[in-house]
């Protein structure tokens, strides 16, 4: 069992290199369905993996000059923030509930990249295409603010928000957007993480193990992310995404039906 969680965690790294999110969406579950792991510890563990695993992966964008620092940086003091929150709504709500959220969430990513995979190329490859105005401040660092709730209190990093977001509002190039994702997704993920360690019990052995490959997986997308066609890469994940999250939906479909005693009474 932990060959096959390893060998998924070299993919999960391939896939976040490569497009610069879907890390978590990815590990937690791996974690949960594949590992056993309860959902709780499953989605701290997976920001600590994504978190690491990510700032591999931005060092390497960042020497080929493919992290915008500035843009980062609003993301990131906002999502730090966010985060937080986040982690703190986590324990309000039971693991299935955050499951549940976290299959929702895999949804919308689903619609967000095959909304991107509908751009027009030259958006993607940095074309001169005619594009809309940067993104003002304010609503850069709001929707920093969301991402790091989402990743706080479900457990994911927000490279799909992200990215859509530099490419298509930020006028980034491709390969840029997926770089400064990455500086993003680690700080706030690991963030995450450290807001999860009075709620969960790692297993420090097996999440380091999965890290490396996951590492491992990171270098090969990195040097991927600019040979591959993203618009094709984005669709096929998308679809991905639209069977795994129709699968956690059903798994924890209890979410949405009423309790025992509600439905005698009725």
């Amino acid at each position: 069992m932990d060959l096959l969680a390893y060998s998924l965690a070299a993919l999960m790294g391939m896939v976040l290199g490569t497009l610069g999110g879907g890390g978590s969406i990815l590990t937690v579950p791996i974690l949960v369905y594949v590992v056993g792991y309860d959902p709780k510890a499953a989605i701290g563990m997976s920001l600590a993996v994504v978190g690491v695993t990510s700032a591999v992966g931005a060092i390497g964008h960042r020497r080929r000059g493919n992290v915008r620092l500035g843009r980062a940086a609003i993301f990131a003091a906002s999502g730090v923030v966010g985060t937080l929150a986040g982690t703190r709504l986590a324990t309000l709500v039971t693991g299935t509930v955050q499951l549940t959220l976290f299959a929702v969430v895999m949804l919308l990513a689903a619609g967000f990249m095959l909304r991107g995979s509908r751009a027009p190329a030259g958006a993607a490859a940095g074309g001169a295409a005619p594009t809309p105005p940067p993104r003002p401040f304010l609503l850069t660092a709001t929707d920093g603010l969301v991402i790091g709730m989402l990743t706080g209190l479900v457990g994911v990093g927000g490279g799909f928000l992200i990215v859509p977001a530099l490419v298509l509002l930020g006028r980034l190039p491709m390969h840029h957007a997926v770089g400064t994702s990455l500086a993003v997704i680690a700080i706030n993920a690991l963030t995450g993480f450290v807001g999860y360690l009075d709620q969960i019990t790692v297993d420090w052995g097996f999440m380091l193990g999965f890290t490396a490959c996951a590492v491992a997986g990171i270098l090969a997308g990195s040097r991927l992310a600019g040979r591959l066609p993203a618009p094709t890469l984005r669709r096929a994940f998308a679809i991905f995404l639209l069977l795994t999250g129709s699968f956690m939906l059903y798994r924890n479909r209890a979410v949405f039906l009423p309790h025992p005693a509600e439905r005698s009474v009725s």
